[in-house]
């Protein structure tokens, strides 16, 4: 039996309950934590449970497509880099462009022009070498467009995983999202075959609902053991709210990917 490496995104279950208190339970039942953005939380109380912090977003503000964008978030992604290092964070996720209230982009862009395409590969660069001096990895996360996320540049996982490829570092990865890949793409195995060379962390949750394995449409045990069978053995999060009990969901997520 293989496990993979299990985490869950604190954000979004025991949702009553203090961050820090949810931290301490995943931590008690043997799962990394996910996190979005520190400002919301003490992190004196977070650092004092000792939980594995496997990811949380790498940036407060800016955007991959434009100049003044782009030092927006190289100076907020430099800062968040710091506050990463303190917690043992070990990925700091990116998106094409700020979001605000419900996942909306901040600035919505519809069409992507090949200057945005150009300026976002020039800003990953940055991030690289911000990342090198730092000592940290960062992943680029891709979003469904026609449900959570309308107007996001580089949404699609084919689009963030043609600028992750042509800058090819191993300090930029994919936070490879098969929940939004689902209502976007589809093709799920197919779609992890292809990004597996670049792949930093594999997040999940089912369609539709966002809740957690076994309540949607995606057989999850299938794309556990095409993963096993690739030879991918890294981390799989679940970014996903609970149906009911949180408890029983992480049961079934473990269960899902315990192959």
């Amino acid at each position: 039996m293989t496990q993979f490496a299990l985490a869950a995104c604190a954000e979004m279950i025991w949702r009553d309950r203090p961050i820090e208190w949810r931290a301490s339970r995943l931590k008690e039942m043997g799962f990394g934590v996910g996190l979005w953005n520190w400002p919301d939380h003490d992190l004196a109380r977070l650092e004092a449970t000792g939980a594995i912090f496997t990811i949380m977003n790498g940036y407060l503000t800016g955007r991959l497509t434009d100049d003044e964008g782009a030092d927006e978030l190289l100076r907020t992604a430099r800062e968040t880099a710091e506050v990463g290092k303190r917690l043992g964070v070990q990925r700091l996720n990116l998106h094409g462009t700020g979001l605000g209230e419900g996942g909306l982009p901040v600035q919505p862009i519809e069409v992507v022009t090949g200057a945005m395409w150009l300026k976002a590969h020039e800003t990953l660069r940055r991030i690289v070498d911000m990342a090198e001096e730092e000592d940290v990895t960062f992943t680029l996360e891709n979003l469904n467009l026609p449900v959570d996320h309308p107007g996001v540049p580089f949404g699609r996982a084919e689009d963030t995983l043609a600028l992750v490829s042509s800058i090819d570092h191993p300090r930029l990865r994919l936070n490879l999202d098969l929940y939004h890949a689902q209502i976007g793409e589809g093709n799920l195995i197919e779609l992890c075959r292809k990004c597996l060379p670049f792949i930093g962390e594999i997040q999940v949750a089912d369609v539709p609902g966002r809740c957690e394995p076994g309540t949607g449409e995606v057989n999850w045990r299938g794309i556990a053991n095409a993963l096993k069978a690739m030879g991918y053995s890294g981390p799989v999060g679940m970014e996903a709210f609970a149906s009911g009990d949180p408890e029983t969901a992480l049961e079934a997520f473990c269960n899902a990917f315990t192959v």
